[in-house]
């Protein structure tokens, strides 16, 4: 599901009913936070999957002004929406089909991964049908074993990469990997990664291809690991101010998205009755409930059903009964604790108001917070604060 994206509602319009609110400021803070762990090294920062899910033209103009240098995506499309957008700076897309039609990307000089020797063939076809050169960025399976140049593949690819540069159909750029282990930072694997980096750059070299950018570095290895550096870091979730490596804490960074919704029913009922369906919960007193117009079909997760809280009026209330594909109940007590029809009700956000963040609700799934801020979709809306003021996408 991706989030859909509308322009922020003027002071005329009501507030949508289902909302994720999107800090720019804590993007910028977080890009800076992110420099001072960097060292000399250059940010990428990683927008892929529309910004993961906060909006890929409106984060990667605020992480680039705050800081980072360039931008990597996965798939051109992503790209061509940066440079559609008026983005200038370095744009990497790593993983494509080799029959892909890159001939879009390589006239808005968007710099390719390859990961094959047939990859790299479509590229130089399409550089050599349109007179252009293609500026590219080797990735090399350094352990992984997902995308990239496999070792069996490495020399023919050396080869036909020295070919390609010669002629002038490819102007070889980088060379980077991906961490097997980045969200285990002493694991001996990331040391091994490492050197087979360092090797294969090594190897180019010896053959003139010199890289002008070496990157390896996830969030967690951006935090934990300087010698995995190398020129350049590719943040991805710490820019959007989750910790990659929970257990080592928050770092100090500032989370970018608050799901919100607004109460648009309170009711009483007695005790003994049976609340959504299945009746899974059955009052066990006389109380209030308040009715949340968001379910799983606007990103709020049915197997969280009863295992959550709500932020209402400064206090934190149960959900209850099963989650629905529209709705969400929270008990609000017998005294109703001062809930009203139009209150603001906070789902996860960045706990300055005492809700719940990304991370409690991964905890409760047994999954990791990447997959909770890019499953916000549906009919939410996006709402941006801060940066320069209201952004549209």
């Amino acid at each position: 599901m991706t989030t859909t994206q509308h322009t922020v509602p003027s002071a005329r319009n009501a507030r949508p009913q289902a909302e994720a609110l999107i800090d720019l400021d804590a993007v910028t803070y977080n890009v800076r936070r992110l420099r001072e762990f960097a060292g000399d090294a250059a940010i990428m920062a990683v927008v892929k999957a529309d910004a993961y899910n906060h909006g890929a033209v409106p984060v990667a103009r605020t992480a680039l002004a705050a800081g980072a240098r360039e931008l990597g995506v996965t798939t051109l499309d992503e790209a061509l929406e940066l440079r559609r957008a008026g983005i200038e700076a370095p744009v990497l897309s790593w993983l494509h089909a080799s029959d892909a039609d890159f001939a879009p990307a390589i006239a808005a000089n968007v710099e390719l991964g390859v990961s094959s020797p047939r990859h790299l063939e479509s590229i130089v076809a399409a550089a050599q049908a349109a007179a252009m050169t293609a500026t590219i960025t080797v990735k090399v399976d350094t352990g992984l074993n997902r995308n990239g140049v496999a070792r069996d593949e490495w020399d023919v690819f050396v080869d036909d990469l020295a070919r390609a540069q010669a002629e002038g159909s490819v102007r070889l750029r980088g060379v980077f990997s991906h961490l097997a282990h980045g969200d285990e930072p002493e694991h001996r694997v990331n040391g091994e990664q490492r050197d087979r980096l360092s090797e294969a750059v090594a190897d180019l070299r010896r053959r003139s291809l010199a890289p002008e950018v070496v990157h390896l570095a996830n969030s967690a290895a951006t935090l934990t690991r300087p010698d995995l550096r190398f020129d350049m870091v590719r943040p991805g979730i710490a820019m959007y101010g989750l910790t990659p490596i929970p257990e080592r804490g928050d770092f100090g960074f500032r989370p970018v998205m608050t799901v919100r919704t607004k109460v648009i029913l309170v009711k009483k009922v007695e005790a003994g009755s049976g609340v959504s369906y299945g009746h899974s919960w059955i009052a066990p007193r006389d109380t209030t409930l308040a009715l949340l117009p968001m379910g799983y079909a606007d990103g709020i997760r049915r197997n969280l059903s009863g295992r959550i809280e709500v932020q209402i009026g400064g206090r934190r209330h149960p959900q209850i009964g099963r989650i629905c594909m529209d709705q969400v109940v929270v008990d609000l007590g017998p005294d109703g604790a001062g809930v009203n029809e139009g209150d603001e009700a906070l789902f996860f956000g960045d706990g300055r108001h005492g809700e719940p963040g990304a991370q409690d609700w991964a905890d409760k799934l047994d999954t990791i917070n990447y997959e909770i801020v890019t499953g916000i979709g549906g009919r939410t809306v996006r709402t941006y604060v801060g940066g320069e003021g209201s952004v549209k996408p």
